[in-house]
């Protein structure tokens, strides 16, 4: 296999951050953006926007590299552990780095790149392990000595284009199937958090990944353009908004996407639930990575004998939680991606307290910082009950029967997920069957994934799903191979 030499420091020059291009890093020859620190807002690092040309150029790469040849299956497993150990051994650079360009915390970055870790080590194992299946055409009329299989064979190339809220597990969820199935990736990441892309992009070349198999490209909407309009782009894997998502799906036509989009995730209390486990839970779910996970819990639907116990145990562990510098060890809830999107969902919670709802916790925001938010009274004509959040925002919702219940997850136009509390084994089947969801967890939060899961939604959440093995499924195609004996 060719191996190139590739660090952070090839990826970074000057603190400057740059596209990698047939296995090399260099200038991009677009505009240049500022990296800021999304708790300090101060400028440390800056990227370089690829340009029209240097996208066909990725392309032409990218083409050439697969029509090269492909790695054998082992080889490519074999690469992929190898970046899931330089990965682990470079854990604490990770995390400080996405502690400064995410505003995660120290716990919420560290969980970040230990499931990356999982998630390169499942691919790897999924790439020993493409395979099809044997057809039993002798079961056909007039077919007795004939026999059939069928291969998984890649696409080709492969764009990924990722989001700010997982800079590190989410790429790692979209290049490393791609390359597990023999792809090409290219991949364009948000703009607001490049450097961990691109450290994970420069792990993946010292670990062996063969020049153009990778390509990473800054930019924003004008770089996803000049990919959809070359049609040796086989495949789109996107991470994002609803509304942008859509854009690309129109663009994409005959050609396969898998679209995990918006959400308005919930979570249901019911009467049998036990507090002590559930409680934590959501707190977790709700404020990790400061509500910025398309699972993260916004509507928590409580049966209604239990809501004010709920009110007053929940304000309490809201309450507990420290919010502010991410660089802060004790720190919990860190600021979200940029002042702007503070001011909006701030916005929305004195819009929603003016309408009528309670704020049993919250206060001023600080920056980029909105405290840990924990309202009641809220109704669906309220952006907080219509809109994502994508913030530190919980909302309680009363319900007297799981229809009730069932039917308010089920009014959003989104169908990500949900989570529900119940021992009730009728109840837990209700919910599952009846949920329109792409995942139904029973005793867990609507934000309880594991990464060898699929994982993805229906509706406006999108389709196709994530996890190595049914990621690899999405990037290959079925074909079938008959031999007749002479």
């Amino acid at each position: 296999m060719n191996r190139l030499h590739s660090s952070v420091d090839d990826a970074m020059q000057q603190d400057v951050c740059r596209l990698l291009i047939d296995g090399e890093w260099v200038e991009g020859a677009g505009p240049r953006l500022s990296v800021r620190d999304k708790y300090r807002q101060h400028e440390f690092a800056s990227l370089t926007l690829a340009d029209a040309a240097q996208v066909k150029l990725a392309v032409d790469c990218a083409q050439a590299a697969f029509e090269r040849g492909v790695p054998v299956a082992f080889e490519r497993g074999a690469v992929l552990e190898r970046a899931a150990a330089l990965v682990e051994a470079r854990l604490d650079d990770f995390v400080r780095t996405m502690q400064m360009e995410a505003g995660f915390t120290a716990s919420d970055a560290t969980g970040e790149v230990r499931r990356c870790i999982q998630t390169l080590k499942l691919s790897a194992e999924e790439a020993r392990r493409v395979a099809g299946d044997v057809i039993p055409l002798a079961g056909a009329p007039n077919q007795a000595g004939r026999l059939a299989f069928t291969l998984r064979v890649p696409l080709g190339i492969v764009a990924a284009i990722t989001p700010f809220n997982s800079p590190l597990n989410t790429v790692a969820h979209k290049v490393a199937p791609g390359f597990a199935a023999g792809n090409a990736v290219i991949l364009k990441p948000s703009t607001n958090t490049p450097l961990t892309a691109c450290k994970l992009a420069a792990v993946l070349i010292e670990a062996g990944l063969p020049r153009g198999f990778l390509s990473v490209l800054h930019g924003s909407a004008d770089v996803v353009k000049w990919l959809q309009e070359d049609d040796r782009v086989r495949f789109f894997a996107f991470t994002g908004s609803t509304e942008v998502g859509r854009k690309i799906q129109q663009a994409a036509g005959l050609r396969r996407t898998q679209m995990e989009l918006g959400s308005i995730a919930s979570t249901i209390l019911c009467d049998d639930v036990q507090l002590d486990v559930a409680l934590p839970k959501v707190v977790n779910a709700g404020y990790r990575k400061a509500g910025q996970v398309c699972t993260s819990v916004q509507l928590l639907l409580v049966h209604q004998s239990l809501l004010k116990e709920v009110e007053t145990r929940l304000t309490q562990l809201v309450k507990a939680l420290p919010y502010g510098d991410p660089q802060d060890p004790k720190t919990v809830v860190g600021p979200v991606i940029s002042e702007n999107e503070a001011v909006r969902i701030d916005a929305w919670i004195q819009a929603a307290v003016a309408a009528g709802a309670r704020c049993l916790v919250g206060g001023q925001r600080q920056g980029s910082v909105v405290p840990p938010t924990l309202l009641t009274a809220i109704d669906d004509s309220m952006n907080v009950g219509c809109c994502e959040i994508f913030g530190p925002v919980v909302c309680i919702v009363p319900f007297t029967t799981l229809d009730e219940a069932i039917a308010r997850v089920n009014s959003t136009p989104f169908g990500l997920a949900s989570g529900i509390f119940t021992n009730r084994l009728g109840d837990a089947f209700a919910a599952a069957q009846r949920l329109e969801v792409g995942g139904v967890h029973i005793n867990e939060t609507s934000s309880s994934r594991v990464d060898l899961m699929p994982y993805g939604g229906s509706k406006d959440s999108g389709f196709g799903r994530e996890g190595p093995h049914y990621a690899v499924q999405e990037m290959t195609e079925e074909r079938i191979v008959t031999f007749t004996t002479c």
